[in-house]
């Protein structure tokens, strides 16, 4: 029996961009490979304008990646995306380039991790050129709902927010008007309309979904798989645990700014609690968030390191060397790979107390929960983590196995299976006997 194809669709490949849902769907594609049942192919966005530019076919936007026959590129201008509609101005890019690929390659499914600098019209492509291949599409973030970067975090404030509505997200962008904001979302919407099920990694994000009007019947709580590393070995010692480490994209929403005000108060208090940074991306930064940044390191001294951008295969030795790893997002978060990648390898989580970050560490447990853009509280807690003997030993023998990635294909394939058996045109009704005279 042949296999069916899946084809995943991703807004940035992380050779190019790295990112979470980034490494999450090219995890996901190499692991899927080995499926007895479906062949996966993967179509990653990539663009220009301060990423690493691959090379591509002159006048097509479709790249092979490397040799691999079933993995391409999409480039696609930054410029030419309309991201407040979520849309891109040339059309032709539907209508021509992704029509061809779709009709060379007719996939069985159709799996969206992301839409971000392609737009959501591509789920209506899919639904008029496939019409028997199912949709889904996994959540990440909010941005279908909230403009500002799907975050749900007020402009003015930075308060979190537990949902939009035209007034109110013109109150965070008053250059939209009500009406702007209630046209993008009945948009968005109609495109989403077509998607067969929505996997929310979190519960959490599965509830504001819910409020914000997608079916519930459409959301399904399915988390991140993982494919698991092998820790490396470290002898138990006893010692205060003060070896911090923050590992994950830079910008302000991951919450550095608290994490270095946090580090300031402890080069006073608790001089010898250590920060080590694991930070990507700090190129793409906006100048004056850089020099935020680079001021706060200066002022801090010689309890803070910045280690710089890395590797999966560098996770098992970097996590080696530290004790806590902190998550101090500002946002919501949905489902954190790094919580993942912490529990991995024994190592317990310092997070904000919200979002998914909350339901995915249990406070006593496994980690430990601050208040979300707090340094006070951080300062307080990590501090605690390192001076409560016996408490790094505790919570480490509470850390929950990671969902395997085995697992999650397993579950995608029946998923997979499911909304095929829907699809499948039922059997012909058995003609009639001819009467016997």
């Amino acid at each position: 029996m042949s296999k069916r194809r899946v084809l995943f669709v991703v807004h940035n490949h992380p050779a190019v961009r790295p990112g979470g849902a980034e490494a999450y769907a090219l995890e996901l594609y190499r692991a899927m490979r080995e499926s007895p049942a479906y062949e996966p192919m993967l179509v990653a966005r990539v663009g220009p304008h301060g990423e690493i530019e691959p090379p591509r076919h002159p006048g097509a936007p479709f790249s092979t990646v490397g040799d691999d026959q079933n993995e391409y590129f999409l480039f696609t201008e930054t410029e030419g995306c309309d991201f407040f509609m979520e849309t891109y101005r040339d059309k032709s890019l539907y209508t021509t380039y992704i029509a061809d690929f779709l009709q060379t390659f007719k996939p069985d499914v159709v799996h969206f991790q992301h839409t971000h600098f392609m737009g959501y019209d591509l789920i209506s492509l899919v639904k008029r050129m496939l019409p028997d291949a199912p949709i889904l599409y996994t959540l990440h973030e909010y941005l279908p709902m909230c403009h500002r970067d799907g975050q749900l975090v007020r402009t003015k404030t930075e308060a979190l927010c537990l949902g939009p509505s035209p007034r109110r997200c013109n109150e965070c962008f008053p250059d939209w008007s009500p009406q702007n904001f209630f046209l993008r979302e009945l948009r968005i919407k109609s495109h989403l309309a077509h998607v067969d099920t929505f996997l929310c990694p979190s519960n959490f994000l599965l509830e504001r979904y819910a409020d914000w009007g997608i079916p519930r019947e459409k959301l399904r709580f399915e988390d991140y798989g993982r494919v698991p590393q092998t820790p490396r070995p470290a002898p138990i010692e006893s010692r205060r645990r003060t070896r911090v480490g923050f590992f994950g994209q830079i910008n302000p929403y991951k919450g550095v700014d608290v994490l270095l005000k946090t580090m300031e108060i402890l080069a006073r208090e608790a001089p010898d609690i250590h920060l080590y940074m694991h930070g990507a991306n700090i190129d793409v930064l906006p100048d004056d968030q850089r020099e935020l940044i680079d001021e706060a390191l200066a002022r801090i001294g010689d309890n803070v390191t910045f280690a710089g951008a890395y590797g999966p295969a560098q996770v098992p030795r970097l996590m080696s060397t530290i004790d806590w790893v902190v998550v101090p997002s500002r946002w919501w978060e949905n489902s954190p790979l790094v919580i993942q990648e912490a529990f991995m390898h024994g190592r317990p989580v310092i997070c904000s107390g919200i979002g998914g970050m909350a339901e995915k560490v249990a406070h006593g447990v496994n980690g430990l929960h601050f208040g979300v853009s707090n340094p006070d509280d951080l300062a307080r807690t990590i501090r605690t983590a390192a001076e409560t003997p016996g408490l790094w030993e505790r919570l480490r023998d509470g850390i929950p196995q990671i969902y395997r990635m085995d697992d999650h294909i397993a579950s995608l394939t029946r998923i997979y299976d499911e909304l095929m058996g829907r699809r499948e045109p039922a059997p012909a009704a058995p003609a009639p006997l001819a009467a016997v005279g």
